[in-house]
């Protein structure tokens, strides 16, 4: 078994997690949360989303989050950016790097941005430019890539049409997403196959929900094919507003343990990774998903 011997966890909770939560979770709990993270180990936190508190409730406190989290040198803090507007908070934040958001569906599209891709991509163009002219790195998601909640067909051209976009617009990692869960290994082999005939392995992340329960399988196939990059959330939170029957992101916990027990390292520390997850547990007041989050708090 040829596996890479590390990866790289991106923490997406705190973004991708919490704007699917029906409860706005006070500020300060926030910002709590995301210091206890960024003791875990992990290098990569997505902390918040400049979006219109209108779209995203969940999220309207992003100022106020990223003005109170410490910050730690090695760990990159990063917002979900959907327009010209929200990169000037973003500035002025002083955020480490700028994620942009497309889906590869007409349809996910519409309902989530209320653009086409065509426009979408013109709108994240306008954007790109400011934040190169900035030196704020960028991160492309692409959503969708395996499949649509709303059933119209995923054009496997499309996803290579919108990486070209990307790349173009000096994007330097591409998160490919399987928004609803639906994806299974041998398309993920399949898909991905295909993209490294023409892409870098390095050029790619990606973003497992865990709706049929077959995010670690994914990952498990793309790990063969030695792609190191993987969002995930603690406790596996998430979901998305406009994706019906998107269940949570793949669980940081369980990914992490599945991970370290096919021997691959992440930097993570388990421990404190279990402290930061019973800590949101608290906050929201709901049980999580994660499995391996479940049997350590019945030790």
């Amino acid at each position: 078994m040829n596996l890479p011997k590390a990866v790289e966890i991106r923490e997406v909770g705190p973004r991708d997690g919490l704007q699917n939560e029906k409860i706005f979770i006070p500020t300060d709990l926030k910002v709590q949360w995301i210091n206890l993270i960024s003791e875990t180990g992990v290098r990569h936190i997505e902390v918040s989303s400049f979006v219109s508190p209108k779209w995203i409730p969940a999220l309207a406190d992003h100022h106020e989050v990223f003005e109170q989290i410490t910050r730690h040198e090695k760990i990159t803090y990063a917002a979900l950016v959907p327009n010209l507007k929200g990169i000037e908070g973003a500035i002025q934040q002083k955020v480490d790097e700028i994620a942009l958001f497309i889906s590869a569906s007409e349809e996910h599209n519409q309902s989530n941005v209320n653009a086409s891709i065509n426009q979408s991509l013109q709108n994240l163009k306008a954007v790109a430019e400011v934040a190169n002219r900035e030196g704020i790195s960028l991160r492309g998601y692409i959503s969708t890539v395996f499949g649509s909640p709303f059933g119209d067909e995923v054009k496997f051209q499309k996803v290579k049409e919108i990486i070209d976009a990307y790349l173009e617009m000096g994007v330097s990692e591409i998160s490919l997403g399987d928004t609803i869960g639906i994806a299974d290994p041998v398309q993920v082999k399949a898909i991905l196959s295909e993209l490294l005939t023409r892409y870098d392995h390095d050029l790619f992340a990606l973003h497992f929900h865990d709706t049929y329960g077959r995010a670690l399988a994914n990952i498990f196939a793309a790990l063969e094919l030695g792609i190191t990059k993987y969002d995930s959330a603690i406790g596996g939170l998430g979901g998305c507003p406009y994706a019906p029957g998107a269940s949570g992101n793949v669980s940081t916990n369980d990914l992490v343990n599945f991970l370290h027990r096919l021997g691959v390292q992440t930097n993570i520390d388990e421990e404190k990774l279990f402290t930061a997850t019973r800590f949101l547990q608290q906050a929201i007041n709901r049980q999580l998903d994660s499995k391996v989050y479940k049997v350590q708090s019945n030790k």
